[in-house]
């Protein structure tokens, strides 16, 4: 049972990446079928950073997204947050490391000040916090007017015929092979049962409006397993 709002559900979620950051993106790679590049792609053609804008990714883990967008737009300044330092250590030591702020912290605590950003990102974070209106209240904060803030996470499936057989994918696949690669079986049971216990991008988009975001709009992909949640701080008045 996942229960994110025991005390030390931080440490615990730190605790796992920890153990599977040397294999993450490799499995990330294997279970998307190499379509998670594709689906930053996508993120970051939503996020629309203006020229010699800013970009923050939080829960950057080893900083996919943030690497794609400073290999993409190489005048933005491009800021990655996580929780977990080593993971941050995976992304630093990438090619195109060294151009990204990284920045040890709390999604739900951002340590910048209000309207920071042009845009902000996050991928596969929102399933893993405690208490997702709140991150998005953050990330509200800390963009622009104007600004977007694009989420990018695995969803529960609708119903259609291929549901059985992507739940047995999820519980069996998923399961058997990042715990064959990473030999951290926990890790790879917690994923899919999160996936299962999250909302649906209907459901997110709506956490986002209630955040104050304005023209919330979502696009799934993948057997409708994973969206990518699009919001907008209003104008200023």
């Amino acid at each position: 049972m996942i229960d994110k709002q025991r005390p030390d559900w931080n440490a615990t979620i730190q605790g796992m990446f920890s153990r599977i950051s040397r294999h993450y993106d490799l499995l990330n790679t294997l279970m998307s079928l190499g379509r998670d590049r594709h689906w930053r792609k996508f993120v970051l053609k939503y996020a629309a950073v203006p020229p010699d804008g800013s970009l923050l990714d939080v829960g950057a883990g080893t900083g996919k997204i943030a690497l794609e967008a400073k290999s993409t737009y190489q005048d933005i300044r491009v800021t990655a947050l996580d929780l977990t330092p080593d993971m941050m250590k995976v992304g630093k030591a990438q090619a195109g490391g060294g151009d990204i702020l990284w920045i040890n912290g709390d999604a739900l605590e951002l340590p910048f000040r209000d309207q920071s950003f042009d845009a902000v990102t996050s991928g596969f974070l929102m399933r893993n916090a405690p208490d997702v209106k709140k991150a998005f209240q953050e990330q509200f904060r800390v963009v622009q007017p104007g600004g977007r803030v694009i989420c990018l996470d695995t969803c529960p499936p609708k119903y259609h015929v291929m549901k059985p057989l992507i739940y047995l994918y999820f519980k069996i696949g998923i399961t058997f092979l990042g715990g064959m690669v990473s030999r951290q079986w926990d890790a790879y049971r917690y994923l899919p049962e999160s996936i299962q216990a999250f909302k649906t991008p209907q459901e997110l988009a709506g956490v986002m409006e209630s955040a104050g975001f304005a023209n919330v709009t979502y696009r799934r992909f993948m057997f409708d397993t994973v969206a990518i949640v699009i919001g907008e701080r209003p104008p200023a008045a």
